[in-house]
């Protein structure tokens, strides 16, 4: 079978791909893997509750039922909850939106491919464009989304040390270089893999580069505000028209909803409604309708600052300390990046004698599922940084007991490669 350029791009290697593969093949098999790869989220008690509760009252009502699954919705999305949702912004932070200025895909990966494609690649006139990431790593989907090769630049980052065994990557504006080649910026608040929490300084200052050349700052926020708020830091919520702010109900609780949402101003929104509609036709209303009655109430906002966040700081907090215990002081040297937000630890191993992705595969085959760090990398030449190949990112989203038995795993089996690479010196 031959394939077009698009198709031998689809369907090569990627490292979403594999990542999703192994998440799948491992819950399908039974086999007792610790799941620490991907990015599924923890299942909070009070969440599960208030979705059954919606479910159940959409149930018993027969025009609910109905535009659950019985009509398209409009290719910008189920306009109850975008209503609301616009409602629902502007009572809280003032940002004057319309309906106009939102829609919804199926996915918040949906949503990035389309932008992503709408800003960087050929524009027809001899010039092709690229989508600036001002700190690397980055998150992995972003990897393959571009239909034109080359679509990414990034910036390695500035590393500070902020602990003994901790660090922090901070954007090195230095280096950060904005060009009429250039289509857009984006960067992710909190960033997968890291944790990271760019500061709203550095926000600001990203904006001002974005708006003196006349190109969106795309800001993915599926794990910031104003929700699901899995932010341990202050990090307050940013809107106007050269910001596009990307945000998800997967990390409330509602991953399989596939819903993301999209605020932009009025002429991008209605460019991806018409993408949708050549794509999917609509997009589905699951999720909307599910989340629309937590829209418009506010308790969207309460549910994520005083329950969600809450659950995931004291997950992280349990792992960072069951993975110090585990490391100790005096065996090879190891960081966390500073952890400020999402659901992952990035564990970094300077001068480790074997890659990312050999670590990934012997951890694998002791039955714990991570992913590695060399994934999160696009935009920077594969060669140049040996950093790329020394991390890890760890999900600590699940059971806390299995995810501390995992770290101990991971800690175990790099002293041991250190061990095996010192009888070998």
């Amino acid at each position: 079978m031959k394939l077009s350029a698009f198709g031998r791009k689809f369907t090569a290697d990627a490292g979403i791909t594999s990542l999703m593969d192994d998440l799948g093949n491992a819950m399908a098999s039974g086999d007792d893997m610790i799941m620490m790869g991907g990015g599924n989220p923890g299942h909070i008690p009070e969440i599960q509750q208030r979705v059954q509760e919606i479910l159940g009252d959409m149930s018993r009502n027969e025009d609910d039922v109905r535009r659950l699954v019985g009509v398209y919705d409009p290719p910008q999305g189920e306009k109850q909850f975008i209503a609301s949702l616009a409602d629902l912004l502007n009572r809280e932070y003032g940002w004057g939106l319309k309906p106009e200025n939102i829609a919804l895909t199926n996915g918040s990966q949906a949503a990035f491919f389309m932008l992503f494609n709408m800003f960087g690649g050929d524009y027809g006139d001899g010039h092709r464009k690229h989508i600036l990431l001002p700190l690397a790593p980055e998150y992995i989907g972003y990897a393959d989304a571009g239909i034109e090769p080359e679509l990414f630049r990034a910036v390695q980052p500035d590393i500070s040390f902020t602990d003994a065994h901790e660090f922090k990557y901070r954007v090195d504006f230095d280096a950060v270089e904005v060009t009429g080649e250039t289509g857009a910026i984006c960067v992710s608040r909190p960033t997968n893999p890291t944790g990271n929490v760019i500061t709203d300084g550095e926000l600001a200052r990203l904006e001002v580069m974005a708006r003196q050349h006349d190109i969106p700052l795309i800001v993915d926020g599926a794990y910031g505000t104003p929700f699901p708020s899995l932010l341990f830091v202050d990090a307050h919520p940013t809107w106007n028209e050269q910001i596009i702010l990307c945000l998800s109900l997967s990390k409330l609780g509602l991953p399989a909803a596939r819903t993301g949402i999209v605020i932009a101003a009025e002429p991008i929104i209605k460019a991806m409604s018409g993408i949708n509609a050549i794509l999917n036709l609509a997009t589905g209303s699951f999720g909307a309708m599910l989340a629309e009655p937590l829209v418009r109430s506010g308790e969207i906002l309460s549910l994520s600052r005083d329950v969600v966040c809450p659950f995931y700081k004291a997950k992280m907090e349990k792992a960072v300390a069951a993975f110090r215990e585990a490391m100790g002081e005096d065996s090879c040297r190891w960081y966390i990046h500073k952890p400020e937000g999402a659901m992952f630890l990035w564990l970094w191993f300077p001068d480790l004698p074997i890659s990312s992705l050999e670590l990934y595969q012997r951890l694998k085959s002791r039955g714990v599922l991570v992913v590695s760090g060399h994934y999160f990398f696009p935009g920077l030449p594969e060669d140049g940084w040996r950093h790329r190949h020394e991390c890890l990112r760890v999900t600590y989203s699940q059971d806390d007991e299995r995810v501390a038995e995992g770290l101990r795993i991971i800690a175990d089996e790099v002293k041991t490669v250190w061990a095996e690479a010192g009888r070998k010196a």
